[in-house]
């Protein structure tokens, strides 16, 4: 028995507007991570148990070692399709935001999203979600958006209509989106929800071998050079920063996808509680905070970077050079070392 996070009232709306609505097209973020795809997925095989016409659209590829997914190859990348993605979005009576918080997180696919006259629910576990949405499930004390799919399904009283790829999608978002339950896990919960989920069919130590165990030899040598030259300890703040340029991960042939994960690593090392990650991108600096404890990577992001996140886990980004970003970093770091608790 699990407790009933989401608001009755929710439940119900979201309920009549999946009765009501037949075509239906789900959303996610720029940069698909396994909680994004895992949750977009596990919706979607939900909504074909109910015989919707359901498409799946994200803005640009998913990373290689979510690709084996039931329901994968049906889903349509915006950058690749974009004329096919906007006639879906304009025919959609329903959309699904999953796993973003703002507009501007689907990037190419913003204004299509608002252009669209379809009603909008978003599911979410970022905090301060924008209100652009019909229906917002957003509850950011729960591990994963694919943890409120199941929660959801479940309220509305269909958990038999959870198939063996619908759970399978779910697991891999929770999984995912706590370091295979390392972080942000500490939820009996979840633990329950999991051994529903194993109940349905899902083999979860398979799954975890397809998601972590299936490295490229380039990924594998870009990660062992990020470590080796590219890791820069500050221990006077406790902190690590790793940094790739385009042309490095040119010259490992980089893939979607071959640096997820990248940002963890550092944390690892003793006496380490936050760890940040730059990597150009084509117009911009992508950057990855994670740490430990009540080092509260989420304000940072958002006060210098135009992000967010959670308290140990964030994203952002910087419109210069990589360099440039880090100087910024480094300029701000020591006053957030100083709010933070030690562990």
């Amino acid at each position: 028995m699990i407790s009933k996070v989401i608001a009755e009232e929710k439940i119900q709306q979201v309920r009549k507007l999946i009765e009501k609505n037949d075509k239906i097209v789900i959303l996610t973020h720029l940069s698909p991570d396994g909680d994004a795809i895992g949750s977009t997925l596990g919706l979607f095989h939900f909504l074909n148990e109910l015989d919707k016409q359901v498409s799946v659209i994200i803005p640009n590829d998913m990373p290689q070692f979510l690709k084996w997914m039931d329901g994968a190859k049906d889903i349509v990348v915006y950058e690749k399709y974009p004329e096919f993605a906007e006639e879906l979005m304009a025919d959609a009576d329903l959309v699904f935001c999953l796993d973003f918080n703002a507009r501007k997180r689907a990037d190419c696919i913003e204004p299509a999203l608002v252009k669209s006259k379809a009603k909008k629910v978003m599911v979410d576990h970022h905090p301060y979600p924008e209100d652009f949405c019909d229906v917002t499930i957003s509850y950011p004390q729960i591990c994963s958006t694919g943890e409120l799919i199941f929660r959801l399904i479940c309220r509305m009283g269909e958990f038999e209509l959870i198939n063996h790829a619908c759970a399978e999608a779910i697991y891999v978002a929770m999984m995912t989106d706590t370091g295979a339950f390392t972080y942000n896990s500490e939820s009996p919960e979840i633990y329950t929800i999991i051994a529903a989920l194993i109940n349905k069919g899902v083999k979860k130590d398979l799954v975890y071998q397809k998601i972590f165990h299936t490295n490229s030899a380039d990924r594998m040598k870009l990660m062992g050079f990020a470590l080796s030259e590219k890791l820069r300890i500050y221990p006077e703040y406790q902190t690590a920063v790793i940094t790739l340029s385009k042309e490095e991960l040119k010259r490992f042939n980089h893939q979607s996808g071959d640096t997820e994960g990248f940002v963890n690593m550092p944390l690892s090392i003793s006496g380490i509680r936050c760890s940040v990650f730059f990597r150009e991108d084509d117009q911009k600096i992508k950057i990855s905070f994670r740490s430990k404890g009540s080092f509260a990577v989420n304000r940072i992001a958002s006060d210098y970077f135009s992000g967010g996140g959670h308290t140990n886990a964030a994203g952002g980004e910087f419109y210069g050079t990589i360099k440039e970003a880090v100087a910024l970093f480094e300029k701000v770091i020591p006053r957030y070392v100083a709010t933070s608790v030690p562990q």
